[in-house]
């Protein structure tokens, strides 16, 4: 069966993030069989969600891999739960609809330059796409760091306590030496 992976950048982010970039040389040089997608992701949630889900259904039946970071570690277990596969998240952002009440107002995305606008309304979104419950944990690996100046890290520990967790003292939000784990990620993601 083929192999599909989806790179899920975080919120404020890009396919030219380092992760994003770092992800695919990696693939280039070691898998350039795969299929990978690494898309611009709306600033809006349900908008990216909608891609997200139009981009998962055009590959249904084809072997499915996410990774996502921050909030794209949050979207990739969305699809995880509905169009099945694996994930491996970084950093991800387990409850972005507490954190980003205080983003409220307008922000400019500093990969793209694009203004947007987020309101109450986008903060239901999110609720409405949490998934409370995870229906295969052995899906999903999560590589955290403690010094996350951005997420408690520990949210995704007890979300994703039965799932495969990789948890490094130190780091930060962007998941220092990331490059260092591209291997086994790939290992995760295509068994």
């Amino acid at each position: 069966m083929e192999n599909v992976l989806i790179y899920i950048h975080g919120f404020m982010s890009s396919p030219q993030s380092v992760k994003a970039q770092q992800t695919l040389a990696y693939v280039r040089q070691h898998h350039s069989e795969l299929t990978m997608e690494v898309p611009q992701v709306p600033n809006y949630p349900l908008d990216a969600a909608q891609m997200l889900e139009a981009l998962a259904r055009k590959y249904e039946g084809k072997k499915l891999g996410f990774i996502g970071s921050s909030m794209g570690g949050f979207m990739s277990t969305h699809l995880v739960e509905m169009f099945g596969g694996k994930a491996v998240l970084i950093n991800p952002a387990v409850r972005p609809f507490e954190l980003l009440k205080g983003f409220l107002g307008t922000h400019i995305n500093p990969y793209t330059a694009q203004e947007f606008t987020l309101q109450e309304p986008h903060i239901q979104q999110l609720v409405d796409l949490n998934t409370t419950e995870l229906k295969d944990p052995q899906a999903y690996w999560a590589l955290l760091q403690t010094n996350d100046e951005t997420l408690d890290y520990r949210q995704a520990e007890q979300k994703y306590a039965n799932s495969r967790l990789t948890i490094e003292q130190g780091g930060d939000h962007s998941f220092q030496n990331y490059g260092d784990h591209l291997p086994e990620i790939f290992e995760f993601l295509l068994t």
